[in-house]
């Protein structure tokens, strides 16, 4: 497991935490980086782009001359596309750009995001934010003790932390985010990422193939495994196959019809009704 030291607001190492290999020490995968990038910035589009069609620019309906007989060419709108001030054919409107990317990628961008910055020694983790005032001055001093002027810093920690919410968001550069709010493109985009001890070791949990959502995806894999391996179908379908052939042997049992002698035939001969008129 990787050994970290672990700071304090003044700069001073005092102790050390070990970080889980399966998330500090991953495999990066530059093509799940790019991907996760791209899906976080697609969901930030607003969309609101808009343009108007023929049925939403002012100006009159009607004709404006006879459609033969005068030389020109017919036209029936002043609205029309091929007009000046007339309506866009095509134009963009308002929607979400926003699409869907697989959890376990978000996940695997997110190991290999933190694993980047440890390999590159841009990753300090703080005993604790315990700030004694909200000022920008004092949270701005213990950056500067711990990482130097450094002047893109990501710093992730929990919520109910007020003071450092109110120092930190008038500080350029710097942002606060919570460990369930973590996103490979604020990784990449801030040169430094300052980690509580408490905040590393809840996210070498969370992201680890030991997780709740690994261990739920190896238990439905193992009950799929299982169902596949039961012997007891093919001994159901015998019985079943054993109850029908009694049917269909009562069945063929039950006496035919007598057949119809040949030659002869129910019905009526036509002679006889007109014996009777």
């Amino acid at each position: 497991m990787a050994v970290v030291d672990v700071r304090n607001l003044q700069g001073k190492t005092v102790g050390q935490v070990e970080l889980a290999d399966a998330v500090f020490a991953a495999q990066v995968n530059p093509h799940l980086l790019h991907e996760a990038v791209r899906w976080y910035l697609a969901g930030e589009r607003a969309g609101t782009h808009k343009t108007k069609g023929r049925g939403e620019v002012s100006g009159s309906g009607r004709k404006l001359w006879r459609q033969k007989g005068t030389g020109r060419a017919r036209v029936g709108s002043i609205r029309s596309s091929i007009w000046r001030k007339g309506g866009t054919v095509h134009g963009p409107q308002p929607r979400s750009y926003a699409y869907h990317l697989p959890k376990k990628m978000v996940l695997g961008a997110l190991r290999s995001a933190l694993s980047a910055k440890l390999s590159d020694q841009k990753l300090t983790v703080v005993d604790g934010w315990k700030l004694d005032s909200h000022k920008t001055k004092d949270f701005r001093a213990a950056l500067t003790k711990l990482d130097g002027e450094t002047r893109t810093m990501l710093v992730v920690e929990g919520p109910g932390n007020r003071n450092l919410e109110l120092a930190s968001r008038n500080l350029e550069g710097v942002k606060v985010v919570a460990p369930v709010a973590l996103q490979p493109y604020d990784i990449l985009r801030h040169d430094r990422l300052l980690l509580s001890q408490d905040t590393a070791l809840h996210l070498g949990r969370s992201l680890g193939p030991n997780s709740a959502g690994a261990a739920q995806i190896e238990r439905t894999a193992g009950d799929a495994e299982t169902a596949q391996a039961a012997p007891e179908v093919p001994a159901a379908g015998k019985r079943r196959q054993a109850k029908v052939a009694p049917r269909a042997k009562a069945k063929s049992s039950r006496k035919s019809k007598p057949a119809v002698a040949k030659g002869k035939s129910k019905s009526k001969p036509k002679g006889k009704g007109r014996e009777k008129e």
